[in-house]
This record gives structure tokens, sequence and C-alpha cells, in this order.
């Protein structure tokens, strides 16, 4: 096994283990960013080369830029990621009690095979934002004192049905609720009072201890963002402990680490950043996606504080002559099912940092079609320094496809090439990624930023 950089896959573990919402990956990114110099933008009134500043949106989006000695117009290097990922969220009226069960309902975010999700442990993140200012978080399920959740299934000795079923349907989404709780029948009294107390009882202790420990009533959950989420640290998997399994790898495993190529990276003659943005798994939509105008009204920021102030044309000609490494996974080839795969054209684990020259489905479906040109200058730059990478596509042509931020990124006219880590088991709860394959994401990362 080639030479491992083991601080950087302890810190990237470290990362995983406190990012498990998009939310606490923004603060994570920040919290490095600010012990690696950078600032925010919002307290800096000029700009110079070499300066670092960072913005952010509504505490679930971030770029980061390290400002170049060149003309901002000349254009920047970009690596994007997102740092959303599937999951459960709570509804805005979700506790209930059902026959002496307590429960929180829930919707489910992004791509997710609902059956998997169901008699694994799980854990509760977010914020319950009061009508007085106060903003609660929450976290339930991590630690090992910590009480965990379950969504439960039925036993097989009464799926007869269920087992006949296809996968899409046997675990119907609104199934998906989280069991918090649970009542004791009252034996002894009528059956139209036993229910009522026990429905009373069992929700009335729920409600109490959220308000012990927490501070908020139920009528608060109107305003509160909560995401289930597997409980339990990242592990290495396999007896050489080549491979990481953790949740939210896609994408959180090509936002750290181009985060963390930028972090590490000087100053060169083009403006360099980092952008980690949310919603990607839903569509990119919102205020936090990259279909907003997040990123662009944060290169006008920083434009408004270099040299020459502000004009709507530096901005325009400073996206447009940038160039991007679209920081997202692809799938792992999978000898399991090898039939799904265009063996000569996947990627597999340990290969090195995946290049998709256009990504979509089926006929190029919402893909982003990298120039030749520009594959090869960054060919060159990965060469040069000896870094391993492959080509690859998803899967098979008419099996399916996927769509990542590069086609949002390619409409301002910059050069745009997909860029990620290998993942087997994508969009599980639990995901397998290769270690060398994080060191080699950085690796290439950071030999991108160095592009003139």
């Amino acid at each position: 096994m080639e030479t491992l950089n083991n601080s950087l896959i302890d810190e990237y573990m470290d990362f995983l283990t406190k990012g498990k919402t998009e939310r606490e990956c923004a603060s994570g990114i920040i919290s490095r960013a600010k012990k690696a110099g950078f600032k925010d933008i919002a307290e800096c009134s000029t700009l110079k080369a070499g300066d670092r500043v960072y913005v952010q949106k509504m505490n679930k989006a971030v770029a980061l830029f390290t400002v170049g000695s060149g003309s901002i117009e000349e254009g920047m290097n970009i690596l994007g990621a997102h740092i959303d990922s599937p999951r459960l969220d709570v509804k805005q009226n979700p506790l209930y009690e059902k026959d002496f069960v307590v429960y929180l309902n829930t919707h489910y975010y992004g791509g997710i095979k609902k059956y998997q999700w169901v008699t694994i442990p799980l854990a509760l993140h977010g914020v319950v934002c009061k009508t007085d200012g106060t903003v609660v978080p929450v976290c339930v399920g991590e630690d090992e004192k910590d009480p965990v959740f379950v969504i439960s299934d039925i036993l097989p000795h009464l799926a007869q049905k269920q087992m006949k079923e296809t996968a899409s349907e046997f675990i119907p989404g609104e199934n998906l609720d989280l069991i918090v709780g649970s009542g004791v029948p009252q034996k002894n009294e009528d059956e139209d009072k036993k229910e009522s107390s026990a429905k009373k009882s069992a929700k009335k202790t729920i409600l109490s201890l959220l308000k012990q420990k927490y501070g908020f009533d139920e009528s608060d959950f109107a305003s509160a963002e909560l995401e289930v989420v597997p409980a339990g640290k990242p592990r290495f998997c396999g007896f050489d402990r080549s491979l990481i399994l953790a949740y939210g790898q896609d994408d959180r495993s090509c936002a750290f680490t181009s985060a963390q190529a930028l972090f590490e990276s000087k100053p060169t003659v083009r403006t360099s950043c980092c952008l980690c943005v949310d919603k990607e798994e839903i569509g990119s939509v919102g205020a936090t996606g990259m279909a907003s105008h997040f990123f662009e009204n944060a290169v006008a920021e920083l434009v408004s504080r270099l040299p020459g102030g502000y004009s709507e044309l530096t901005v325009r000609r400073a996206l447009s002559s940038s160039n991007m490494l679209s920081s997202d996974v692809n799938s792992a080839f999978d000898p399991m099912n090898a039939d799904l795969f265009d063996k000569e054209n996947a990627s597999f684990l340990s290969g090195g940092i995946v290049f998709n020259k256009y990504t979509g489905s089926r006929g190029k479906s919402g893909a982003s079609d990298a120039n030749p040109e520009f594959i090869a200058k960054v060919r060159g730059a990965l060469d040069a320094e000896k870094i391993r990478y492959q080509m690859a596509e998803l899967g098979r042509v008419d099996q399916g496809g996927g769509g990542t931020i590069a086609y949002l990124a390619a409409k301002y006219g910059m050069n745009v090439l997909d860029a990620g880590v290998s993942v087997l088991s994508m969009h599980a709860p639990w995901e397998l990624t290769s270690v060398l394959d994080i060191q080699e994401a950085f690796n290439a990362y950071k030999a991108f930023l160095k592009l003139q």
C-alpha cells in the first residue's frame, strides 16, 4: 500500500463524525477555515492578493476564496462540492402516539432505498428555532450514553404480502416514522379510558423530556429543522483497513478534500475558490443550492472589495474565465453487480480520483459535457505530480444515471469537469470509500488549484 497521509484521514473521519447535516458541515468548514487564516468577508472593506475570506448563506452553504495576484477577470480555479446527503427530515407536525408507541413523522430527502433505513440505529440532528429568537441545537444518538431511535419493520413470520411487493413499494414513505418512546397499556381500565389515558401519558412524557432538556414545546416543531441520520462514527472497513465505512460520504468526501486542499494551498496568480453548497440531492434548489444566485453574489462581494471596485462586467468575466472541478462522487464498480457497469469505463475503489467527462442520464440528459482541451490541461497537471486518476462513467448507458452541480456552473461559460471519489453503496445509510482515493482526491485538488 502507498504511504498514507494519516493526519488527513484522521481529520476526514473527524469531519464526518461531526458533520452529519449541511449546517454541521458548513460550521465545521468555517471553523477549519478560520484556523487557516480565513475571515468573514463582512469584516473586510478591501481585499488584496493573498487575503483569504469566506461567504456563508443561511448556515448551509459556504464559498471560500484565496485572492490571487492576477486580475479576477482572468478567472478563478474553483472546487465545487455539495454538503447535503440523503436522509429523513422530521415533518412540521410530527409527534404522535399510536397504540402506545410514540413516533416522529418523517419525509425522506433525496434518492434513497427506503428499506435500507429500517431497523438500524438512527440519530436526530438539527435546530429548533423559537419565536423569541432562540435557536436550540439538537443532537441525540451520537454519544454512547444517548438513546438512539429506529424505524420498525415486519417480522418475517408475517411478511408474506410484503415479500411479494417490489422494493420501491414494500416500505411506504409514510411508514418511515421514527420510534421515540412508548407508553404502558393500562390493563385494569375499560378499553376507551385505557387507550385515551395511555396515549396522553406516552406523548406527554416525551414532550416533558423535550421541554426539560431543550426547553421547547410541541408548537416549536413548526419552526424546527430536524434530520434523521444513521447513528455512529465512521469506521475503517476490511482487515487491511483500506476502506472507510461512513454516512454522508456523498458528497462530503469531496467537500472535505476540496476545502482542505484550499486551506493547504499557497496563493497563486489566479484566485482560488472552494464552494460548498446545499440541496444537490433534490435538484440544487432553494437559496442555498447551486441553482440559486449564492455563488454569483459571493463573487460580486469579492469583486466589490478588490482594487477597481465593483463592476457587473468584471463579475461576468471572472465567472466566464474560470476553471472548475465539480467535486462530486462517482459510483464504484461493484463486482457483485458487474452487469450494471461498462467495466472499461467504470471507476474502481483505490483507482484514484475519478473524472467524468459528462454525467446525466441515458442520452446525456442533464449532463455537463467537459471540453477535451480542459480535460487535457487537468490531466497534464496530475501527470506532472504523479497523481492517480481514472476516467469513468456512472454505469451502463441505459441503466440510469445522475447529475451534479456541474451544469449549473457551466451556464456561466466556465470550464467544468466532474471530479471526485469513487463510492460503493452510494446513497445507502453507510457508504464505502477507499482511503487511498480520499488522499488522491486531496492531492488532485491541490494540483488543480495551481493551474494558470
